[in-house]
């Protein structure tokens, strides 16, 4: 190997990548129980956080483009957990509401956190590993996220 520092088992990024993968590949038996893609967990549950709220507000707290919102969002409204109006103040901008469907499913998937937190402590990841890793994480994407938008 002529440069070093390209072995992949030296990189931070294919480790954080790999991570996010498996950890979005043990969250789906428990989000098929309860009908939601791993996308749509998380924007459901920045509705259930706060209901009613512009399509670029989900967009900032999910760390994503509108123009991967939209689609997802767009699906969720056909699937009936949603709906999209346009908002009042200003025609270009939708105001997203969660249906009773919506709501409903709050209840249904209040176990999935226990339950990924559970599965994660029986693969031999401790409670304090995890309390560890969240504020280095937190840190590394509050410093990169100024650097990439």
């Amino acid at each position: 190997m002529a440069y070093p520092q390209l072995n992949l088992d030296l990189q931070l990024c294919f480790r954080l990548y790999t991570a996010s993968r498996f950890v979005v590949q043990c969250y789906k038996p428990f989000l098929d129980k309860v009908g939601l893609t791993y996308l749509q967990y998380m924007t459901m549950m920045v509705l259930w956080e706060k209901d009613n709220i512009l399509v670029g507000d989900i967009s900032k707290r999910l760390m994503l483009d509108t123009n991967t919102v939209t689609p997802l969002l767009q699906r969720m409204e056909k699937e009936g957990l949603i709906t999209r109006k346009k908002s009042k103040q200003d025609t270009r901008q939708r105001i997203v509401s969660l249906t009773e469907k919506g709501k409903a499913l709050e209840e249904q998937a209040k176990e999935v956190p226990l339950c990924m937190s559970q599965f994660l402590y029986d693969n031999n990841i401790s409670q304090e590993e995890l309390l560890t890793m969240v504020p280095i994480l937190d840190n590394m994407i509050q410093s990169l996220k100024h650097k990439t938008h």
